[in-house]
């Protein structure tokens, strides 16, 4: 079976980028650009595995998607992706599993998501 990855980025390039990637790995994924999207999408599809969410988008930040996320679904993998390594240090950002500087190697992101998925 799948996983399905769903990806929360609203940088267009980097999220055709990062599902391009994804969907060459094996994975079910689902992108969408902003926190309000991935909550319809989430609601609709229901068994979402693993989430990437970008910190900073317009509207709801990926930091506040995460948190509500690990509110409403505990279960659900969570990687925030940012540009900026100061978030780490962010006691919000420990409602994610996971925490990825954004690059054009992916090998992290993607060694990352193999090893949640496998826990």
């Amino acid at each position: 079976m799948k996983h399905k990855i769903l990806i929360v980025e609203d940088e267009q390039n980097m999220r055709l980028l990062l599902e391009e990637e994804l969907v060459e790995e094996g994975y079910n994924v689902l992108a969408v650009s902003d926190a309000e999207e991935a909550i319809k999408v989430f609601e609709s599809e229901g068994d979402i595995d693993l989430m990437t969410i970008d910190i900073e988008m317009p509207g709801m930040s990926g930091l506040e998607l995460a948190g509500r996320m690990r509110k409403t679904v505990p279960d659900v993998k969570i990687i925030l992706l940012t540009a900026y390594t100061h978030y780490k240090q962010d006691l919000s950002s420990w409602a994610a599993d996971e925490y990825v500087v954004k690059s054009m190697d992916l090998s992290e992101l993607k060694n990352k998501i193999r090893d949640l998925l496998r826990s």
